[in-house]
C-alpha cells in the first residue's frame, strides 16, 4: 500500500472517529434525524423533490430535525411553531444566509439583496425597496402602467381565442409579468411578448433558477469550491453578465438622458433610484442598482408566473371553484367591465384562491437557507453555530394538524379567516417572514390577483388535446422554485 493511500485512509478513519465523538458528545442535544453515510451524510436521501422527502422525514423525526449534507450540518423545521421560532423569535440569530456557490458568480452575493448579511448596505437596499419602489403610494401612482399591460394580455389571448389556438399559460404570465415590472421600473416594455426576446429572457431566468437549484458539491464540500467541478458557477457567470449588461445599459441611457434640458421625469422606480443616488440620500451606486434590478426581475417574473400557472391548473381541476370565482367577479365589477387593482379588496373569493394556491404550491418550498450566527437553543435542541437552517413551507402547507383535508384545493378555508401572506401568520409564509420577508410582496400581490382575475373572468377555458381536468399532469419540477413539470396549455373560449 503506497504512502498516499495510507494517508487518505488514515485521514478518513480520523474523520469518522471525530464524527462519532461529536455525535456522542452532542447526541442528546442535537435534533434527531435520519441515519447518515460516512462523508456524504444524507446527500443521497433527498432525491429530486427534497421538500417532499424532508416532509416524510419530519413525520418520523419531528418538526425539528438534523441532517448532514456532506460537511454541512443542516437543521430543517417543518411546523408553524418552529418557523415562528426561527423567523421571528430568534430572527436575529438566524438572520443571515448560507451562501450557495452559484451566487458567487460576478460577486453577486456581495451586493445581491437576498444574500447580503444584515449590514448597512442590506438596510439601505431594503429601505430603497420599501420606501422608493414598493410602497403603496408609489404603486398606486403608476397603476395605469400595469392596467395597460393587462389589457394587452387580454387582447393577445383574445387573438388566440379567435384562432382556436392553445396558449402556454406560464409563458403568457411570464411575458406580462416582465412588462408589468419593466413599466413599473422603466416606464417601457422590456420585451415584446410576441418576439423571441421574451422567450430568451424566460430561458435565461429558468436556466439561472435550474443552476442555482442543482445539487452542487461545492456547497456541501467547500474545499471543492475553487475547482467548479460541475461548471455551475461558470454558466451562472454567463447568465448574470447577460442580465447585468442589459440593466446596466438601461441605467446608463437614463442617466445620460436626464442631463438633457428637454428631459421629462418619469414616475418610475429608475428615476427615483437615480434621484436617490444623485442626492446622496443613501450610499447607493450603479453596481448596487443593477444587481438589485437583477434580483427583482429574476425573482419577480419566475415566482409570479409559476404561481399563476399553478392557480390556473387548480381551477381547471376544480370547475366549481372556477365558476364561483367568475360569479363573484361578475357580481362585484359588473359584466364587461375590466378588473382594476382597486377591486381586489372587494373580491374575497379570488383572494382565497390565491392563498390556497400559495398553501398547496409554494413556489419556494424551502425558504432560502438561513445560517445560525451563534450556537442556539431551539425548543431544547442545540443548533450549532454555522448550521444551515431550512424552513419547509411545503410541509407546513400540508400539515394535517393545521389544515383540514390538506391535499384538497379548498379556497373556502380562507373565507372569514384573518390569515394573510405578509409574514405574520406562520402557517402561510410564501414570501418568508421577519426581517427577510420579500420586499416585492406588495407588487406581486397586485399582479397575481389582477392577472388571475382577468384571465378567468374574460374567458372560458378548455385544456389542449381534449384531455379532461382529471388527466391534467400536476407533477412538480424543483429548481430554486417549484414549477409544473409540463407547461400548462389551454384554449381560451370567448364568454
Amino acid at each position: 500500500m503506497d504512502f498516499l493511500t495510507s494517508s487518505l485512509l488514515c485521514l478518513l478513519f480520523t474523520w469518522i472517529l471525530l464524527q462519532a465523538f461529536n455525535s456522542f458528545r452532542n447526541g442528546s442535544k442535537l435534533p434527531p434525524g435520519p441515519r447518515r453515510l460516512p462523508i456524504f451524510g444524507n446527500l443521497f436521501d433527498l432525491g429530486d423533490k427534497p421538500h417532499r422527502t424532508l416532509a416524510k422525514f419530519a413525520q418520523i423525526h419531528g418538526p425539528i430535525m438534523s441532517l448532514k449534507l456532506g460537511s454541512l450540518f443542516t437543521v430543517v423545521v417543518s411546523s408553524e411553531a418552529m418557523a415562528k421560532e426561527i423567523l421571528q423569535k430568534q430572527d436575529h440569530t438566524f438572520s443571515n444566509r448560507t451562501i450557495i456557490d452559484s451566487v458567487r458568480a460576478c460577486n453577486h452575493y456581495e451586493v445581491g439583496l437576498p444574500w447580503l448579511p444584515i449590514s448597512p448596505l442590506w438596510r439601505t437596499l431594503r429601505k430603497v425597496c420599501n420606501t422608493h419602489i414598493f410602497n403603496n403610494l408609489k404603486l398606486d401612482s403608476n397603476e395605469h402602467l400595469r392596467r395597460d399591460k393587462i389589457h394587452e394580455l387580454i387582447a393577445d389571448v383574445r387573438r388566440s381565442c379567435l384562432k382556436g389556438e392553445a396558449i402556454n399559460i406560464g409563458q403568457a404570465a411570464f411575458d406580462t409579468t416582465i412588462n408589468l415590472l419593466s413599466n413599473t421600473v422603466f416606464s417601457v416594455d422590456l420585451v415584446d411578448p410576441n418576439s423571441s426576446i421574451s422567450r430568451e429572457f424566460k430561458k435565461t431566468v429558468n436556466e439561472m433558477m435550474d443552476e442555482a437549484g442543482k445539487p452542487n458539491m461545492a456547497d456541501y464540500f467547500p474545499v471543492l469550491r475553487k475547482f467548479d467541478l460541475q461548471g455551475i458557477q461558470r454558466r451562472m457567470t454567463v447568465h448574470y453578465m447577460n442580465l447585468l449588461n442589459l440593466f446596466g445599459n438601461l441605467f446608463d441611457e437614463r442617466s445620460k438622458s436626464r442631463k438633457s434640458p428637454d428631459y421629462t421625469a418619469s414616475n418610475d422606480a429608475l428615476d427615483t433610484l437615480l434621484d436617490v443616488i444623485e442626492a446622496g440620500i443613501e450610499e447607493l451606486n450603479r453596481t448596487h442598482v443593477i444587481h438589485l434590478l437583477l434580483v427583482l426581475f429574476v425573482a419577480g417574473t419566475d415566482t409570479t408566473s409559476s404561481t399563476l400557472e399553478w392557480a390556473m391548473a387548480e381551477l381547471f381541476r376544480n370547475p366549481k371553484v372556477l365558476l364561483k370565482a367568475k360569479k363573484e367577479l361578475e357580481q362585484t365589477i359588473g359584466k364587461g367591465n375590466p378588473l382594476e387593482e382597486s377591486d381586489i379588496n372587494r373580491l374575497p373569493y379570488l383572494q382565497a384562491i390565491v392563498k390556497e394556491t400559495f398553501r398547496m404550491h409554494p413556489v419556494v418550498p424551502l425558504l432560502l437557507p438561513r445560517k445560525a450566527g451563534t450556537d442556539a437553543d431551539l425548543c431544547g435542541f442545540k443548533v450549532p453555530e454555522g448550521s444551515q437552517v431550512l424552513v419547509n413551507t411545503w410541509a407546513i402547507g400540508r400539515d394535517p394538524s393545521i389544515w383540514k383535508n390538506p391535499n384538497s384545493f379548498v379556497p373556502e378555508r380562507f373565507l372569514g379567516s384573518e390569515i394573510d401572506v405578509k409574514g405574520r401568520h406562520f402557517e402561510l409564509i410564501p414570501f418568508g417572514a421577519g426581517g427577510r420577508v420579500c420586499p416585492g410582496l406588495p407588487l406581486a400581490n397586485r399582479m397575481l390577483h389582477l392577472m388571475l382575475g382577468s384571465l378567468i373572468y374574460s374567458f372560458d377555458w378548455k385544456l389542449e388535446g381534449g384531455i379532461s381536468p382529471n388527466e391534467l399532469n400536476m407533477e412538480e419540477k424543483l429548481a430554486i422554485t417549484l414549477k409544473m413539470a409540463e407547461p400548462l396549455r389551454a384554449i381560451p373560449v370567448l364568454v
